[in-house]
């Protein structure tokens, strides 16, 4: 039954087409040209065989006018676009790390920026200089007399125009002269460059970072915290200048005769840091290094 309705309303949709053909016979072909000329063209038209779902979607939506007409002006060959790969997935605790840390090259160009200074003028250098020159006037008197002393011992003979009591009187006046420097600077000097400049530190302030000692035997041997190198310094040339001092005074007293190799002797035991300290003090003083810790004012304040 369902058939034969389905044969019968097919043959009336043939009859009702043949109908139209026939009423508008061969004489009204040429309206029927610009519907078929249109169909033909329709045909003909190539369609884009790789657009995607969704890009027929988008074609077809009015709301999306925008991204329709940047789609359909992709070549018609072009590949689909790849979808991007997700990002991996962020590690709180090593992404807070690798944003703490600075770069290697980063943190050595700010370390390298921190420490160029900017070039003294000669004004500035005489100021920041000052201290450094003052103390090496009172170490080149030592070294005068150091060396009198040392090329009299070497040689065997005194010096010219010295007697034997002069000859003795002038090292015993080294050894005070020498020791009364290096209470005042102990006592007025090196405390106030402390405060900034751990080179002066005696290693018992209080309030004042420790100095970290360059190696284990050295913090027990001392038993206490560790002092400057220039504080250490002192200490060793103190001890020789406390064995040349008790042999003068044998001699002057004449419990012993003076001997030049003996006397060469005594001062061999404490020459090299004696030197060192006379340079490296200055050295420490000098504008190059003073510019780190104080300004201009408050190095010409300073007291020498």
């Amino acid at each position: 039954m369902l058939n034969s309705h389905c044969t019968l309303k097919a043959l009336t949709a043939s009859t009702t087409r043949i109908a139209i053909i026939n009423r508008l016979g061969l004489g009204h072909r040429s309206a029927l040209e610009p519907i078929t000329t249109a169909i033909s063209r329709l045909r003909r038209r190539p369609r884009p065989h790789n657009l995607s779902l969704a890009t027929t979607r988008t074609m077809s939506s009015s709301a999306t006018a925008a991204t329709t007409e940047t789609e359909t002006t992709t070549a018609p060959d072009a590949a689909p676009a790849a979808t991007p790969a997700a990002p991996p997935a962020a590690n709180p605790d090593t992404d807070a790390d690798a944003a703490a840390a600075p770069a290697p090259k980063a943190k050595a160009a700010a370390s390298k920026a921190a420490a160029a200074l900017p070039p003294l003028s000669a004004a500035e250098f005489k100021e920041y200089n000052r201290l450094a020159e003052h103390m090496d006037l009172f170490h080149n008197h030592f070294r005068h007399t150091w060396n009198l002393l040392y090329t009299s011992a070497s040689s065997g003979r005194r010096a010219q125009g010295l007697s034997m009591r002069g000859f003795i009187n002038a090292g015993l006046e080294f050894v005070s002269h020498l020791e009364t420097h290096h209470t005042i600077e102990e006592r007025y000097v090196f405390p106030p460059l402390a405060r900034r400049m751990p080179e002066f530190r005696t290693g018992r302030e209080r309030d004042l970072p420790p100095l970290s000692p360059s190696s284990e035997s050295e913090k027990e041997k001392s038993g206490k915290k560790l002092a400057a190198e220039l504080l250490r310094q002192h200490e060793e040339i103190h001890k020789g200048m406390d064995g040349l001092r008790d042999y003068l005074r044998r001699c002057l007293a004449g419990e012993t005769e003076l001997q030049m190799s003996a006397l060469k002797a005594q001062l061999d035991t404490w020459g090299t840091v004696l030197w060192t300290h006379l340079d490296q003090e200055v050295k420490t003083l000098g504008a190059e290094n003073m510019r780190k810790y104080w300004s201009v004012d408050e190095v010409r304040r300073m007291p020498m």
